[in-house]
């Protein structure tokens, strides 16, 4: 009987033990899977802009397919440094994202001097949409092509203004290239996002924008802006009449903005797999796959690991693009 004791006895603790284990396990409590709670995605961009888009119309595909919801946060200023800043410092659990772009993620690098973030501070989870930029005036403006602009351009050094959306962004290094490509003195006015670069170009407070085709395309069907070519290597389908910038006369102008989820570095891979998988198939939803198609764009959603070659590459590339143009670091 004290022997039959003993062996319960053991067995119990043995249960006890293997209980202990089970409950300290994070993932393997299957009552309390990732996510259970809501997720939230820092755009790196005031609204209005295509980051701010685009985050907004893949979140509520992707909070039905991680059945939570998906909040969204802008956080503008600092050509999105301020908000890379806010996802660097956020748990490394994967309930914290950015959307991060061409600029925060490739194009800062090049020019800043000290920047509160580096590419091992982040993870990629996938590239979601990528996007030719076009070149805009106000409805207003004289040039109808982009051979008018340059000439009016040189005839008046100094006078036309260029808007973006932020130092760093891909659509002032589009401007930029505009200003070498060309050879004509135009300057650089940043804003804190497309939308209010957008507001004063609508306005006639500056003269032109190379802007992410998405955040533009309402005006341009709207007659409120003239669009005079698109930086694609092809034309848009949406903009058949648009000729793009090779076929106006300049051959190396081919430039492609990208919008990509980033979660804090240390995030555990199966976090970032179960994230991926969701985005994965929000993508080929019959309704992102439309939404990006009315706006010019296309779906990307490669892995993380070869998101993260991507944006090497990306880095790499604007480096040189920033050297050629002669812009100093800040």
């Amino acid at each position: 009987m004290f022997q039959h004791f003993q062996l319960n006895q053991i067995r119990t603790m043995i249960f006890a033990a293997t209980a202990a284990i089970i409950a300290i396990s994070p993932w393997a409590n299957a009552a309390d899977p990732f996510p259970n709670k809501p997720l939230k995605i820092i755009v790196t961009a005031a609204p209005g802009g295509t980051t701010d888009i685009a985050t907004r119309q893949l979140s509520d595909v992707l909070s039905r397919e991680l059945g939570q919801t998906v909040v969204v946060e802008n956080k503008a200023g600092g050509a999105g440094i301020i908000a890379l800043q806010a996802l660097i410092a956020a748990p490394a659990d994967g309930y914290t994202m950015a959307m991060g772009n061409i600029g925060t993620n490739a194009i800062n690098y090049s020019l800043y001097k000290t920047l509160p973030y580096k590419v091992e501070d982040m993870e990629p989870i996938t590239v979601v949409l990528a996007t030719p930029n076009v070149l805009v005036v106000n409805a207003d403006f004289p040039a109808k092509t982009v051979a008018e602009l340059v000439a009016l351009a040189k005839a008046n050094p100094g006078k036309y203004s260029f808007a973006s959306s932020g130092r760093g962004q891909s659509i002032h290094m589009s401007g930029e290239l505009l200003r070498v490509q060309a050879g004509i003195d135009i300057f650089h006015v940043p804003y804190k996002g497309a939308g209010p670069a957008l507001a004063d170009l609508l306005a006639g407070q500056v003269n032109m924008m190379v802007d992410n085709l998405p955040s533009s395309m309402q005006y341009i069907k709207a007659g409120k802006l003239r669009a005079l070519a698109v930086t694609s290597k092809t034309r848009v389908a949406e903009l058949p009449d648009v000729p793009t910038m090779i076929q106006s006369g300049f051959p190396n102008f081919e430039v492609t903005a990208w919008f990509g989820l980033f979660v804090p570095a240390g995030t555990p891979k199966p976090v970032i797999d179960k994230i991926y998988a969701a985005v994965k198939k929000s993508l080929e939803t019959p309704e992102i796959k439309q939404r990006w198609k009315d706006l010019g764009g296309w779906s990307v959603g490669d892995t993380p690991a070869n998101t993260k070659l991507f944006v090497a590459a990306e880095k790499k590339k604007w480096e040189q693009v920033a050297n050629q143009a002669k812009l100093e670091k800040e």
